[in-house]
């Protein structure tokens, strides 16, 4: 046995995150790690990284007992984690992260090759067919750009076990199958990997074990062959999941919000139109302009030409400051570094955009913050030990709700979810699935961002589809199937 991880256990103040925990993944094998948000995955995967010291517990590699105080002594022993939440230097440029610790010396003592930096970046990238631009900087690189940085540096360091945490969430589906036939080709070397993901039809594809968490204890362990999908999520989350997604009676209004000839930064000349009650559904490929197209509407961005008309009015918006003054709301795809204010607390996050409507633009009052966060907080079902702790102390799951919570005290008309369960359990997809059906009963209108074709034929009633920057089908949900929306998303004609 490659690894073992026996009787770990982990509490953090008086919260158990792990209990006994006992673990073990073989040589040149994909042992998938799955559980709902919560149920101390990453906890586990930390501290065989060596970023938490367990309280008890042992680790052996290739049976030799190990300790790692810091993360460096994990790297010593061959393991390599990419988390979910990104970890690059963004001021620097792609070579500069990817060799961040081994440059190449150049030819004067103490100096470094920055032009063989970009030599090697671009060259082992294209070994692993991905083409990345070396001298980008990687603030201004898509999140899934970022994931493939982070994935590439753990292969160039070449460890035995590489723990992946989510790391397709951020990847279009050529980049996803990729990703599977790199995992398979490593496995084949005798690299073992841990996958992360809640994405299970990928596990049954990837995975030859699977072990399931639930509340920081092992529930199940097997090899995937003996699995499915219904079982695997039995275990997670102790109950059966029915009606996955919720049934979709449409009852759409008036029309809301209409563009026309829309162009800003990565898309031009887009025109669609959203109704009262409607569930409309935006897909297409990394680098098709969705994310942007969001952004502009919510004045992030701003927009280049063409025209946004709302409640049959033009309107100008300049700022998001203008856009939650239409009714609009939006929901960034990465919660944690565009979305919430991580080390303020909960109850602040969600009253943010809502402080002068609830009579607080001068002078906060905390036990209206509290009466407000509160009904919504039981609304959503958010899991949180106080309205003051911190909203990075919340899982995935809960912070996405926490944003849904912020925008709900809004009273938004016009919601946009933007990847709404990047990262997120599938208990947690289902309640945001039930949640989108419920605002739109309520006659609010929607736009949902995914790279999950499921999740969006699952929920919208409309799907609008991208390619490079240009609206190419505007299609009924109920009049098409996924492989047209891949084929409008994919191919030039």
């Amino acid at each position: 046995m490659l690894l073992e991880m026996n009787g770990i256990s982990k509490r953090f103040g008086p919260v158990p995150a792990l209990s006994d925990v006992s673990f073990t993944v073989s040589k040149g094998t994909v042992h998938a790690l799955v559980g709902e948000n919560g149920a101390g995955k990453s906890t586990l995967m930390k501290i065989l990284a060596g970023v938490h010291l367990p309280d008890s517990g042992t680790i052996t590699i290739d049976g030799k007992s190990q300790s790692f105080v810091k993360p460096s002594d994990a790297l010593k022993a061959g393991i390599s984690m990419i988390y979910q939440e990104l970890d690059l230097a963004e001021d620097l440029s792609v070579a500069e992260n990817f060799l961040l610790g081994e440059e190449p010396r150049g030819k004067w003592p103490f100096t470094i090759s920055y032009r063989e930096m970009v030599r090697i970046t671009e060259t082992f990238a294209a070994s692993y067919g991905f083409e990345i631009e070396p001298n980008a900087i990687v603030c201004d690189l898509s999140t899934g750009d970022c994931q493939i940085i982070e994935i590439l540096k753990a292969l160039y360091r070449k460890s035995r076990i590489i723990v992946m945490d989510e790391p397709t969430s951020s990847l279009c589906e050529d980049e996803s199958v990729k990703l599977m036939e790199i995992i398979r080709r490593l496995r084949d070397q005798g690299i073992s990997i841990v996958y992360i993901s809640h994405r299970l039809e990928e596990i049954l594809n990837i995975a030859d074990n699977v072990t399931v968490l639930r509340d920081g204890r092992v529930i199940h362990s097997e090899a995937m062959q003996n699995l499915d999908i219904p079982r695997i999520v039995h275990y997670m989350v102790g109950r059966e999941l029915n009606d996955f997604y919720p049934r979709r009676n449409v009852e759409t209004g008036k029309e809301f919000i209409r563009v026309e000839n829309l162009c800003g930064d990565g898309f031009e000349e887009v025109s669609f139109d959203i109704k009262c009650g409607e569930v409309v559904g935006m897909a297409g490929l990394i680098g098709a302009g969705r994310t942007q197209i969001g952004q502009c509407l919510f004045g992030v961005r701003a927009k280049k030409d063409g025209k946004i008309i709302i409640d049959d009015n033009e309107v100008e918006i300049k700022s998001p400051h203008d856009a939650i003054k239409y009714g609009m709301a939006f929901l960034t795809e990465d919660r944690k570094r565009t979305g919430l204010c991580l080390n303020l607390p909960c109850i602040w996050n969600v009253t943010l955009p809502s402080l002068k409507q609830l009579g607080m633009e001068f002078v906060l009052n905390r036990n209206k913050e509290l009466e407000a966060a509160d009904v919504f907080a039981k609304r959503l079902n958010i899991s949180w030990l106080d309205p003051q702790a911190l909203a990075n102390s919340l899982s995935g799951g809960n912070q996405q709700k926490l944003l849904i919570a912020r925008w709900l005290v809004a009273e938004s008309r016009f919601l946009i979810f933007d990847e709404p369960t990047r990262g997120i359990d599938v208990g947690a997809k289902k309640e945001i699935y039930g949640l989108i059906n419920e605002l739109a009963g309520q006659g609010r209108s929607i736009l949902i961002i995914s790279s999950e074709l499921p999740e969006l034929f699952g929920v919208a009633d409309r799907i609008l589809v991208m390619r490079r920057g240009r609206l190419v089908g505007n299609l009924v949900t109920n009049c098409t199937n996924p492989n047209k929306v891949m084929h409008l998303a994919a191919v030039e004609e």
